[in-house]
């Protein structure tokens, strides 16, 4: 089995929690490269959507280019847990809310 990093990193005020597979110093001056993102693959029912979220935001991404100063820790762990988006204040978890239907008009 390959190895798996837990990285978590400050963007626009939230933090985020992504797994990946490959991570290294960038060719880019000042950034780190990150690189084949794991999410959980579910087919049909949304288990979670916060894994939903961040799977339509860098699901299509080759390598993310983070800054060095908004990584917050990179760790090496035996398996995937859940990836989340917490305030940075906080520390809350953010829960998107459930898209509603629009109301009719009156």
């Amino acid at each position: 089995m390959s190895t798996l990093y837990k990285v978590t990193f400050l963007n626009a005020g939230k933090i985020y929690e992504l797994y990946a597979r490959k991570i290294g110093a960038g060719t880019l001056w000042g950034f780190t490269e990150i690189s084949e993102l794991v999410f959980d693959v579910h087919d049909g029912l949304v288990v979670d959507p916060t894994e939903e979220r961040l799977r339509d935001e860098f699901g299509n991404t080759r390598v993310l280019h983070l800054p060095m100063q908004s990584i917050v820790r990179i760790e090496e762990v035996e398996r995937k847990g859940q990836s989340a988006i917490r305030d940075a204040a906080s520390g809350e978890r953010v829960v998107t809310p459930f898209p509603l239907p629009a109301k009719p008009p009156r």
